[in-house]
Formats: C-alpha cells, structure tokens, sequence
C-alpha cells in the first residue's frame, strides 16, 4: 500500500477500496483495465494499448488516480490537455476504465469525483469526456457528477469494429476555478 492514499470508501456491496495517485508500477493493471475497455468496442476508439511512454507522454501527471483493493488495480481515470495552446490550459479531456469484475459497484463515480477535486486544485476550469452514445453507463456516470451534454460528433472514427461511430461530447465546467 502506498503512504499517498487520499480516499477509503465503502460502497453497498461492502466493497472496500482507496483511491490513490498512480504509479508507474500501477501500468500492467492499468493496461489490462485499458484493454478490457478496448474489447468491450463500447469505451474508445484505440484499438490496442500504447506502451507505457507512448501513454504516459499523453496524459497529464498530476491528475492520474487508481482504485485498489489491497493491491489490486480496479479502476483508472486520468487527464488529457485538449491543446498545446495556453488558452486552453486550464481544459483537459478525461478518461476512466473500471476493471469488468469491480463495473457497477461505485468505483466510477469515486474515481471521476477524485479527477475533479484535483483538476480544480490544479486549475483546471473544464473537464470533457467523449463517449459513445451505446455507453448508457458512462453517461449516466458523467451526468451525475455535473457533466452535461454539448453535442454529438457524427460518425468521427471508426470504432474497433470498423464502423463509424458517433461520439458524444459531455463537459463539466468548475463552479470554483475560472469565474471572473
């Protein structure tokens, strides 16, 4: 266990878990929870896992967190800057993977509250997500935690499948960063 916890919940199953920062460690879990969401063709448009650097170099590090059973990496969920240019600086695009045996048993949400409380301490002003419209899940998800829906990307990708897919785009804009 490492010494940066910063959550210890409880959900109804009696699922016991902390959120903590992740670590480089952390990244064969992290890729097996990637590549779980990959299968499903219902979480992203990547076709296979990056490497570690190619990932990492992609994502920001302040704001990457785990969910952990012990030592067992259930869920993830990290930022992304949107652009290089500083007017966008305080905008990051999200992502969150919960490992399919621990789906549906509170981890989503705490992980997502976790990204936001940091982002905002970061100085973050928006977070968005993109997510397909067939994952009813991820959008309830982002809709409870004040994400609300901004439009659709018609047919932007093709999926894992090979079919072009819609995605729609969700932001949350912070009520204590970026007001004036």
């Amino acid at each position: 266990m490492h010494n940066d916890v910063r959550l210890k919940v409880g959900v109804a199953d009696f699922m016991d878990f902390d959120i903590r920062k992740m670590v480089m460690e952390d990244w064969p879990l992290v890729a097996n929870i990637y590549a779980e969401g990959i299968a499903t063709g219902n979480a992203t448009f990547e076709s296979q896992v990056p490497d570690y650097e190619s990932w990492n170099s992609s994502h920001l590090e302040c704001c990457r967190f785990v969910a952990v059973d012990k030592t067992t990496v259930l869920g993830w969920v990290a930022l992304s800057a949107v652009s290089g240019r500083c007017v966008y600086g305080g905008v990051a695009e999200l992502s969150v993977y919960i490992a399919a045996k621990a789906r549906g048993k509170g981890l989503g949400k705490a992980l997502l509250q976790e990204v936001i409380d940091a982002s905002e301490k970061q100085g973050f002003w928006t977070l968005q997500a993109g997510i397909f419209p067939t994952n009813k899940a991820s959008i309830a998800l982002h809709e409870r935690l004040g994400f609300r829906f901004i439009g659709k990307r018609e047919k932007v990708a093709k999926s894992v499948a090979g079919v072009w897919t819609d995605n729609l785009l969700f932001e949350r804009r912070s009520k204590m960063v970026g007001l004036n």
